[in-house]
């Protein structure tokens, strides 16, 4: 369908702002927009997929690392023993 719009300057810095980020053309980024605010997308968004990459933190024998809240918490709750006896 063709038609004529009369486009409000914000709308149109919006529109060229966009044509430069995306690299498309008016039309395309018209109606990608017009799909996306009347709720009809033709693809569903994706999440990028998460990825967790480990990390070999080095701790010495003996060490938790599952307990080290813990061992911050006793660490914290000494210091403040230590502060209100002096």
């Amino acid at each position: 369908m063709r038609t004529t719009l009369t486009i409000e300057p914000d709308v149109e810095r919006l529109l060229q702002r966009a044509m430069r980020r995306t690299g498309s053309s008016m039309k395309a980024v018209v109606n990608d927009t017009l799909r996306l605010g009347l709720g009809a997308r033709t693809k569903p968004a994706r999440a990028p997929r998460f990825k967790v990459e480990a990390h070999a933190f080095g701790f010495k024998p003996g060490i938790d690392a599952d307990r080290l809240n813990q061992l911050a918490d006793e660490l914290e709750a000494e210091e403040a023993a230590r502060r209100l006896a002096r």
